[in-house]
């Protein structure tokens, strides 16, 4: 067999091997995160986190190669962002509304002291689960679900909490499991 034949061969093999791999882990996520919450919660607290950090890209790559986000919107439908006073800026500037109008219209203070959007599902998702203001998008949004930065470890309870609604966040933390002994 010529060796880039071979090669692809092997490459495409792998990628079905992958794909496989990823579909068990992904059958009844939730479930199965509830079930290794404490798993989760011993691996974020005992893991030495320069090797956490230094395998998050690589597993966050991974994760969004593998879960469409668009098929679940859990964090839209269920939870509201902070809205912080440049996304209040942004957003209302590019609906053309004046920032007390926005606030109005759109967001309440939470117990924070944190304005987050006044309903659930969010107001700007929708029915094809895209988001209506996806490039001005509070940077919450930008930054979910923190797979790929030192948030994922240094707020522990956000990721656990995450980690019950946000299969990416699910599929990390698995994939910190297989490679980290425990």
């Amino acid at each position: 067999m010529d060796h880039k034949i071979e090669a692809n061969y092997l490459t495409v093999e792998k990628r079905l091997f992958l794909c496989n791999m990823a579909e068990n882990m992904l059958n009844d996520w939730e479930k199965k995160s509830e079930e290794h919450n404490k798993k989760y919660k011993q691996l974020l607290h005992r893991t030495d986190k320069n090797r956490v950090l230094k395998v998050l890209p690589e597993f966050h790559e991974e994760a969004f190669e593998k879960i469409e986000c668009l098929q679940c919107a859990n964090c839209c439908k269920n939870y509201s962002p902070r809205f912080k006073t440049p996304d209040v800026k942004r957003i209302s500037k590019h609906l053309k509304m004046r920032e007390s109008i926005f606030i109005e219209k759109y967001l309440l203070v939470d117990e924070d002291g944190d304005f987050v959007a006044n309903k659930k599902p969010c107001p700007f998702l929708g029915t094809d689960n895209y988001c209506s203001i996806y490039e001005e998008r509070p940077s919450d949004c930008r930054r979910f679900p923190y797979t790929n930065e030192d948030v994922f470890i240094k707020r522990k309870e956000l990721t656990l909490k995450n980690s019950t609604f946000c299969p990416i966040t699910y599929f990390v933390l698995e994939k910190l499991l297989e490679k980290i002994p425990h």
